[in-house]
């Protein structure tokens, strides 16, 4: 175990755990919503501090992130444990383990080993992903400084729960983000993820305003969160408050945890959605988990022009300038590209 960062102690040895938005008030050997800090005598300590429960060399365009080197290999980890609930969670086996089957499991395996081994595989970045990175903040932060000292660059793939605190805390150290959008109605996000909408709209802004590179998923769900003004509420909330140019990733769902009464989304829904994002005026619109639709690619927002080709998570053509311009018309592309 090592001790947590961000919390305060209490009267009778209780703790505030700081890290995240549930704010929790932990009594004496017990841990938090996220099942993976726990307060001892009064201390908070990390039950996650370098034990991997998955490791893996992914495609950057997995996160999904497809403004951010795009092409390039980003070393993956996580550990079991996640301050949300969801009830349709695809990875729940790890982020709920603690829930569903009690105590902390995970291959030991030290930030500087992740660093080295992303480096072996040639990886241009490390990605703290698959679970809730926030919950295994200190590993993360620790991975990352070195990473940065090794010339990689660090990606959270997260649902922006963190508090300002936490995101100041690694901002020199992190350069990009997927934040899951999953609804705009604090109704589903009490439903569904036993949290609130808020303190990730306020994140997201302010991870914006703090120079990380953002990119927004949604995971529509049939019945749920599909209602066109709910989607067009999204897309206006990302040009109006993180800029058009901010990607916007429309995400296909599949039956999965808890929630196996709804169907699989239809294309149309996904494609009804695509649309509604165009008409706000986001520049850059993405289908995912439909392998093989044109919205895969990456069009130049004046003239149209194909400036990424994908299929899945493979990049087949990359065709800009190199001051990250249109071949074609010159204009701007926003990203990380290099």
């Amino acid at each position: 175990m090592r001790t947590a960062l961000f919390f305060e102690t209490l009267e009778d040895n209780k703790v505030r755990c700081n890290l995240c938005n549930h704010h929790c008030i932990i009594p004496s050997n017990k841990t938090g919503i996220c099942g993976v800090r726990k307060n001892e005598g009064g201390i908070l300590y990390t039950l996650v501090y370098e034990k991997v429960i998955a490791q893996h060399v992914d495609p950057i365009e997995k996160k999904p992130l497809f403004h951010f080197l795009p092409g390039s290999f980003s070393y993956s980890i996580s550990t079991v444990g996640c301050n949300f609930r969801c009830d349709f969670c695809q990875n729940f086996e790890i982020s709920q383990y603690t829930r569903l089957y009690g105590g902390i499991i995970g291959k030991p395996v030290s930030y500087k080993d992740i660093v080295k081994e992303a480096i072996e595989y040639k990886c241009q970045s490390i990605s703290y992903t698959y679970t809730e990175p926030t919950v295994y903040f200190e590993y993360a932060y620790d991975c990352a400084k070195e990473a940065v000292k090794k010339g990689l660059k660090n990606v959270f793939v997260s649902n922006g729960y963190m508090t300002k605190e936490a995101i100041d805390y690694i901002r020199p150290y992190l350069h990009g983000i997927n934040v899951d959008l999953k609804a705009f109605t604090e109704k589903f996000y009490n439903k569904h993820c036993k949290a609130k909408l808020q303190p990730v709209l306020d994140n997201l802004k302010y991870l914006k305003k703090v120079g990380i590179w953002v990119e927004v998923t949604t995971l529509i769900i049939p019945g749920e969160n599909d209602d066109p003004q709910e989607l067009r509420d999204i897309a206006t909330f990302i040009k109006e408050e993180l800029g058009p140019e901010t990607p916007w990733h429309i995400s296909r769902f599949y039956p999965n945890f808890e929630l196996l009464n709804k169907p699989v989304t239809p294309l149309e829904t996904l494609q009804k959605a695509y649309y509604i994002g165009k008409e706000v005026g986001l520049y850059y619109i993405y289908i995912g988990n439909v392998p093989g639709n044109a919205q895969e690619n990456t069009y130049c927002p004046k003239c149209n022009n194909v400036l990424i080709e994908r299929y899945g998570f493979n990049v087949l053509k990359i065709a800009l300038n190199p001051d990250s311009t249109c071949p074609y018309c010159g204009f701007f592309i926003h990203g990380v590209w290099r």
